[in-house]
């Protein structure tokens, strides 16, 4: 009786604090815009305005009080606890890894201790390690936490670019490193984002490099992310001056549009042909060639491909182009010259592989290796050698796999496994042997404790019949019932495969006697590019309803009940999770979103939007305004609605989705929502969206999602503290 009655004081105690909350409401001041004739109210129009004090200092009330309710959940610490634990039992982590045509490894690494990765290399996979660069040690007067965000060695590793940001902004400035001297060179290339724009292209001097330049880097002004310019670097000019290949400015006959990003790359270190595209937040792109001998003459661009030709992935060797298209919704492998392009009726490689979508392709000195997967979780590889296609045994399976190869050097190649339940793990393939070797630069460590965990991939009818890969993972001695809290997480956009990962959240929610739900909804491209077409302007809906119709199943099965479902989107998956919670509030009881596109009519009002424009339409176009108006989760919050608990954050550096977004969609659910479930806005002021911030800081943040969702579905373990206070 006694412990009854300290809960319910301790529940009394966080019921006053969150009631407290509507006591200070955010400032509205309502605008109304119109479009084709519909009225749009935005009530709090104003919190757009980041400058404006009543602003400021309402989102910094609301995330000291989300700061001081969080802190304050019982068995929060568990999270970080667990990762720290994993971190020390692998000793090292390695990512980024870059191998040379010379046998040279460059990588990132990081031990438990550290706060950040540092570059390091060693001279063939048995060589002894070196440490090249500690970004700590980097601007030290600054006194700024500084993150690599990208690494590229040059052919023959006499370089290495390394590419830097801090606080989550994610624009990026860059040093080279001379491993012959053995120190930086006095060049800092300034006004880039690598990380974004498919890396930079070392020439074959070995000194020089394309990489694409932002004008403006200050994400609050209205020409951030625009008038890009693609230019090359030749190692001791001076950066600011600009050497460009190819931009708006530059090129006036490509009719490229401010928002458009113009990226160029050499494909290969022999190539004879440099390829620039416009691209973007879209999955195919206007894709231009040139002769790489007239790189210094201007306007050499020609067309190659429109974005009609429906070209995924592609690569170049010698005159032809091999590449993947999902034309007359076909998705195969064809191949055309580039001395005389056609690609209405290009050779035939690799017909459609029934079930399967083929993903990316890889060069290799006689031929290529291509990827494809089932559903997007069931990973598959195949080489293509003198006219033949043959299916690769893969050394273990694999929900997902990434490849990399040494082009026209050589047939060998590597790739890396991964999967929910298992680390990535890393192979050396060898077309002598036709035999994968373990090449792992990070220990291999056992997790005993996911040992009872298992994965089951099934599918759901949505609402319409279509059939929703949905990948469950849970603790095989769970039982099925209406108590079991379970997390959905679901994007669907920009045609992204959300395809398994070793993802440790995941995990540790299953320890915590949790069902984790991954919905493949449509909009992503599990299932290729009519299941990305399926979930795009005006067939948006879809992604939403198929999280709904998950969720659904999920009760109907007597996995759980809606009372013990939370779901869980980032980003775009913002339109997804928000207009799921808007749609159904009755069917889930918490919702989640990080950094999410929760205002999409005011998208492309943004920095990041215009460009944004090419996936979620436009207000300019009725059918596309009516789309938007449609997958827009700020203007369904309906007053007098109970919704469920809410967890709302963002960053105050992104540069993809503003921080007003979130802002504003608090706001409302705040002022509207009539039930007794917590909203908080939690905006990070020391981040962006979600990367490049220190690993403390990111456990952090995570470790607050999780103890919310769980708080939140009732697990007794994390409920407040006593000495919770106003």
């Amino acid at each position: 009786m006694h412990k009854l009655k300290l809960f319910l004081l301790i529940n009394f105690i966080f019921f006053e604090l969150i009631n407290a909350q509507t006591t200070n409401l955010a400032p509205s001041k309502p605008f109304i815009d119109e479009y084709f004739g519909t009225k749009i109210v935005d009530e709090y129009r104003n919190l757009e305005n980041l400058k404006d004090p009543k602003t400021i200092q309402w989102m910094k009330d609301q995330t000291k009080y989300a700061h001081n309710l969080l802190k304050n959940i019982s068995n929060r610490e568990y999270y970080i606890d667990k990762r720290i634990e994993f971190d020390k039992r692998q000793s090292f982590s390695v990512s980024n890894i870059n191998v040379t045509e010379n046998d040279y490894y460059f990588y990132l690494k990081k031990r438990p201790e550290e706060n950040t990765a540092k570059v390091w290399y060693r001279k063939n996979f048995e060589g002894k390690e070196v440490e090249i660069f500690n970004p700590e040690d980097y601007k030290p007067e600054n006194k700024k936490s500084y993150q690599i965000n990208y690494i590229k060695p040059n052919y023959d590793g006499s370089k290495i670019a390394i590419a830097l940001t801090e606080s989550g902004k994610e624009i990026s400035e860059m040093i080279i490193y001379d491993l012959k001297l053995g120190k930086i060179l006095p060049y800092i290339i300034t006004n880039c984002w690598p990380s974004d724009s498919g890396g930079i292209s070392w020439f074959p001097d070995n000194n020089s490099f394309i990489y694409r330049y932002y004008p403006i880097i200050d994400p609050n002004s209205n020409l951030f992310l625009k008038n890009t310019e693609s230019v090359i670097y030749r190692i001791g000019d001076d950066p600011q001056k600009l050497n460009v290949l190819l931009s708006k400015k530059n090129n006036l006959g490509l009719k490229i549009n401010p928002e458009d990003f113009p990226r160029v790359k050499l494909p290969t270190k022999n190539s004879k042909y440099l390829i620039g595209q416009l691209s973007g937040p879209v999955n195919f792109k206007d894709t231009y060639y040139m002769s790489a001998k007239d790189i210094d003459k201007k306007n050499q661009w020609k067309s190659l491909f429109k974005k009609e030709d429906k070209v995924s992935d592609f690569i170049i060797k010698g005159d032809d182009i091999i590449y993947i298209s999902e034309k007359n919704q076909t998705n195969a492998i064809y191949s055309t010259s580039l001395k005389n392009p056609d690609f209405k009726t290009p050779s035939v490689l690799v017909p459609n592989i029934q079930d399967e979508v083929i993903n990316s392709i890889y060069s290799i000195k006689d031929g290529f290796i291509f990827s494809s997967s089932k559903n997007g979780v069931e990973a598959k590889l195949y080489s293509y050698k003198d006219g033949k296609t043959k299916s690769l045994q893969l050394p273990i399976s694999a929900g997902d796999i990434s490849a990399t190869t040494r082009n026209d050097l050589s047939n060998d190649f590597w790739i890396i496994c991964s999967g929910w339940k298992n680390e990535s793990e890393r192979f050396k393939y060898n077309f002598s042997t036709e035999k994968f070797v373990s090449e792992n630069l990070t220990p291999t460590v056992e997790y005993p404790e996911f040992k009872d965990i298992i994965v089951e991939e099934i599918t759901v009818k949505s609402y319409d019949g279509l059939d929703i890969p949905l990948s469950l993972i849970y603790n095989k001695n769970i039982k099925k019932n209406k108590h079991n809290p379970l997390i959905m997480d679901a994007y669907g956009g920009y045609g992204y495969n959300n395809s398994p990962y070793f993802d440790k959240t995941y995990l540790l929610w299953a320890l915590q006697g949790g069902i984790v739900a991954v919905a493949h909804v449509r909009g992503g491209g599990e299932k290729g590019e009519e299941w990305y077409r399926g979930g795009y302007k005006t067939t948006k809906p879809n992604s939403w309803k198929d999280v709904i119709s998950c969720a659904e199943y999920m009760v109907k099965e007597n996995y759980t009940s809606p009372e013990n479902i939370a779901i869980w989107g980032a980003s775009a998956g913002g339109i997804t999770i928000g207009r799921a919670m808007t749609e159904r509030p009755d069917l889930f009881k918490v919702a989640i979103i990080d950094a999410g596109v929760v205002n999409a009519l005011r998208m492309e009002f943004t920095p990041n939007g215009p460009n944004n424009v090419k996936e979620l339409g436009t207000v300019k176009i009725q059918a596309e305004f009516k789309a938007l108006l449609e997958m827009d989760a700020y203007q369904h919050i309906k007053k007098g609605t109970k919704y469920p608990a809410s967890f709302i954050t963002g960053g105050i550096n992104d540069p993809r989705v503003t921080p007003w977004m979130p802002t504003k969609f608090a706001a409302k659910l705040m002022t509207d929502n009539t039930s007794n479930n917590p909203i908080l806005l939690k905006i990070d002021y020391e981040g962006g969206h979600g990367g490049d911030i220190p690993v403390a800081q990111k456990y952090d943040n995570l470790a607050d999602t999780f103890a919310f969702a769980l708080w939140q579905l009732g697990h007794p373990d994390y409920q407040p503290k006593e000495n919770t206070k106003k």
